[in-house]
């Protein structure tokens, strides 16, 4: 997958370090106002389905959602226009006593630094394959 792209760039450097369990360094590629949506909605993590914004509900959601799960990714393409990447493929996370995973369309929107604005995670709980462990 090509990476000159800054947001293709933000989306592997934030999936990397979420596959390397590392919080601080993926907290670190958001800029302060960033918002994170995973999936877009109301979900499990996020009942009112605003997001998790500033640096701070981010850091929550990490706790939350990641922390407790081995996470992988499986890209079959990405397309970067603009200041946006998109990322399709799916992503596999596994805890203790199941393993979840989804088709997904994951977008990364960039400040003109760099720093990731926006994360914004298409997938429906309906659609997931549940596997227990």
């Amino acid at each position: 997958m090509v990476s000159e792209h800054p947001a293709r760039r933000a989306g592997l450097a934030s999936q990397a370090a979420v596959r390397a369990k590392r919080k601080a360094e993926w907290l670190g590629l958001f800029a302060a106002d960033a918002r994170v949506e995973d999936p877009v909605g109301v979900s499990l993590y996020d009942p009112v389905g605003e997001g998790h914004s500033g640096r701070e509900a981010i850091a929550a959601f990490w706790d939350k959602a990641i922390e407790p799960s081995r996470i992988e990714f499986e890209w079959a393409d990405s397309f970067a226009c603009g200041s946006e990447a998109a990322f399709t493929g799916s992503i596999r996370s596994t805890r203790p006593d199941v393993a979840v995973e989804v088709d997904l369309v994951a977008v990364y929107r960039v400040n003109a630094g760099g720093k990731i604005v926006a994360l914004r995670a298409f997938w429906e709980l309906d659609r997931a394959r549940v596997t227990p462990l």
